[in-house]
């Protein structure tokens, strides 16, 4: 496991059971290196599940990750807070966003979504990510507020501005 991710709490408590931590690494490395769909774009889901589960973790995590790796301006970031209002959000965006969106509502995405991910993301396989990134994330998420971890010491509460989702919208 790479010493970056040993030194981050939900792998110090993940890694009580090594063969988990093994595969949750594993999972985050195939999406993240060699991937069809842009590392921006699954940032911006990610941040979106961190702010409709209410995790802090894991928008504290990638608030600095999206912006450093990925080319993610804060305002950017700030903007899935509200996506459908926010005019800096563009339509490929919008496409991964709203899948995000609806598979945390319901579990799945419809049809008429998936054509939508696929005419903006371009291909099949960074659709097929997109989901995996949906799921993925929400699983992270899910087990870092279930299990309460706690954000790195020394790491701002919900960056930049301390304002916290009103709840968990999940069901």
């Amino acid at each position: 496991m790479p010493a970056e991710r040993v030194d981050r709490n939900l792998f110090r408590v993940l890694l009580h059971r090594p063969r988990v931590a093994k595969a949750i690494n594993d999972l985050l490395y195939a999406q993240r290196f060699g991937a069809a769909l842009d590392g921006r774009l699954r940032e911006l889901a990610i941040m979106r599940i961190g702010w409709m589960t209410g995790c802090e973790y894991e928008w504290t995590q990638h608030w600095t990750v999206a912006q450093t790796a990925f080319g993610c301006g804060p305002n950017d970031l700030l903007a899935v807070r509200d996506w459908r209002q926010a005019q800096r959000i563009g339509e490929v965006e919008r496409a991964v966003l709203t899948a995000t969106d609806e598979t945390l509502a319901s579990g799945t995405l419809s049809a008429d979504t998936w054509a939508l991910c696929r005419r903006q993301l371009g291909s099949a396989d960074a659709c097929l990510e997109l989901a995996a990134v949906i799921a993925t994330w929400h699983l992270i998420s899910q087990v870092a507020r279930s299990l309460e971890i706690p954000v790195e010491d020394g790491v701002a509460f919900w960056p930049p501005d301390g304002v916290a989702p009103a709840g968990p919208a999940e069901s």
